[in-house]
């Protein structure tokens, strides 16, 4: 891995884990995105929520690149996406690096609050 990706990415993790005020692990922050872009604030999710998160927050990464489209609301304000190109064949290390970068690229767009 190159030293910017890895600067920018432990940076990004640092100001995620002064916000959540502990520390976090790849599968929280993906979980604070899907929470983001949910945008229904603070709350106790069921399990399939906290699913259904994961994915919004995937699809929301992976809308930049062309896998994924808004399709809009529902009518209890989730958002749904349609796949819009099939994802390439990667190994487990790839989708981690993939995903990284995704959030980074999402960080940088929707800051952190202070």
């Amino acid at each position: 891995m190159d030293f910017e990706f890895e600067q920018k990415w432990k940076s990004m993790l640092t100001e995620v884990e002064r916000f959540a005020g502990q520390p976090v692990d790849l599968q929280a922050v993906l979980f604070l995105v899907g929470v983001q872009e949910l945008g229904h604030g603070n709350r106790k999710f069921k399990k399939d929520e906290k699913v259904a998160l994961m994915h919004i927050a995937l699809c929301t990464l992976l809308e930049p690149e062309g896998f994924y489209s808004f399709l809009g609301l529902d009518e209890d304000g989730w958002p749904h996406f349609e796949r819009t190109n099939k994802l390439p064949h990667l190994n487990p290390g790839e989708q981690e690096l993939l995903v990284k970068r995704a959030l980074i690229k999402y960080f940088e767009a929707n800051p952190i609050p202070q």
